[in-house]
């Protein structure tokens, strides 16, 4: 075997597994944005849709509600700063694990957690998984925020239909499959089992932690940004 060869093989078992890892986590984020939005109300991942019902809580008087979707972008903000700063040291697995963490006591909180920490809680780890993931061999990939996904696999299209790109962008479209495939099962675990369905992505995100264990860190420190 040519040292080429393997070095193709090798890249296509690298991208394989990243796209993997991908579509399961988007998954998780899938199945806890569903499980957010109908335990809570809002939405824990679409800050464009918390911005707009912000702005129009506005209009209508109610200046509480504002105020605390607005607080659910700060947060949003500061799990994106945190799992970027665990990524840069722990990798995804360490990403991962704060996200248990934090899907656990969201979960564990029970009747007794207020309704607003809960969803702050779930914002929190919504923001953390995003810097468990962020390229796949330099192409940037989303993991809860699909539009920009289909954003890139649009334009990505575009200029394949004019015939000036390749077809890389057709990766954009796993973490969209993902979220959707999860989102399905979040909402069903939510309307039979109620705010105790937040043990679920609790879970998964535990058992990812320990499937991203066992990629090779030559790999895995790949998929965040250096």
């Amino acid at each position: 075997m040519t040292f080429q060869r393997r070095r193709r093989i090798i890249k296509r078992q690298r991208t394989g597994t990243a796209l993997l890892v991908v579509a399961l986590i988007s998954f998780l984020a899938g199945m806890t944005d569903a499980i957010g939005l109908l335990t809570v109300g809002d939405f824990v991942s679409f800050m464009s849709g918390n911005t707009t019902r912000a702005a129009t809580a506005v209009s209508d008087g109610n200046i509480l509600r504002s105020l605390i979707l607005l607080g659910s972008l700060a947060v949003f903000v500061v799990g994106n700063a945190l799992g970027t700063i665990v990524a840069s040291r722990f990798r995804a697995s360490g990403v991962l694990c704060c996200v248990t963490v934090i899907l656990t006591l969201a979960a564990a909180g029970g009747d007794h957690l207020a309704n607003e920490l809960r969803f702050y809680l779930i914002v929190l780890a919504m923001g953390v998984v995003n810097a468990s993931v962020e390229h796949i061999e330099g192409l940037p990939i989303g993991l809860t925020y699909v539009t920009g996904a289909l954003s890139r696999f649009g334009r990505g299209l575009g200029r394949w239909i004019m015939g000036t790109g390749n077809i890389q962008w057709t990766i954009q479209i796993v973490p969209w499959l993902g979220m959707l495939g999860g989102a399905i099962v979040g909402a069903i675990l939510e309307n039979r089992f109620g705010q105790l369905s937040l043990w679920a992505p609790a879970l998964l995100a535990g058992l990812l932690c320990i499937l991203v264990l066992t990629i090779p860190a030559r790999w895995s420190k790949r998929y965040a940004q250096r």
